[in-house]
């Protein structure tokens, strides 16, 4: 790739003055295989309390409660901690659940800093017309929730 049609200051940002394009994913090569496997995205991290979260991390990990069908989780503002994660989760058809639920799942299998402080139920994710989960509708479906409770 040359660059970012007629968008210099993007290229710039993106393709470094060795020629190497940084798309912003992450992933590990396996040292046996050489196979590259993707474990996320950099702009999909979370910043708890100076800690990074991978919020794919704690998707997968949500995904192993047996109610969950699909999980996606963002980061919302906290006073102390800075950000924290908030999950959104659809359930398995005829499941329903809890908040308190969820929660309880994680605790004592992940790191405490990573569990989700909130969790929300969907019956489905807003999608892109190519099937891609539309996370920026998330946050502001999460900011317009957190105001809400705030009263502001």
């Amino acid at each position: 790739m040359k660059g970012y049609y007629k968008k210099q200051e993007e290229t710039a940002k993106a393709i470094d003055p060795e020629g190497w394009l940084h798309t912003g994913d992450l992933g590990l090569i396996d040292p046996e295989k050489g196979y590259l496997k993707f474990t996320g995205r950099l702009k999909d991290m979370l910043r708890v309390g100076g800690e990074n979260v991978s919020a794919m991390e704690v998707e997968s990990f949500l995904l192993t409660h047996p109610k969950v069908k699909q999980a996606q989780v963002i980061g919302v503002p906290d006073a102390r901690l800075t950000e924290v994660g908030m999950a959104f989760v659809e359930l398995k058809e005829g499941m329903s659940s809890t908040e308190e639920e969820i929660l309880n799942h994680c605790k004592g299998k992940i790191a405490n800093f990573k569990i989700p402080r909130y969790v929300a139920f969907l019956q489905e994710f807003p999608m892109t017309g190519s099937g891609k989960i539309q996370k920026f509708k998330l946050k502001e479906k999460a900011m317009e929730e957190m105001k809400r409770k705030s009263g502001k």
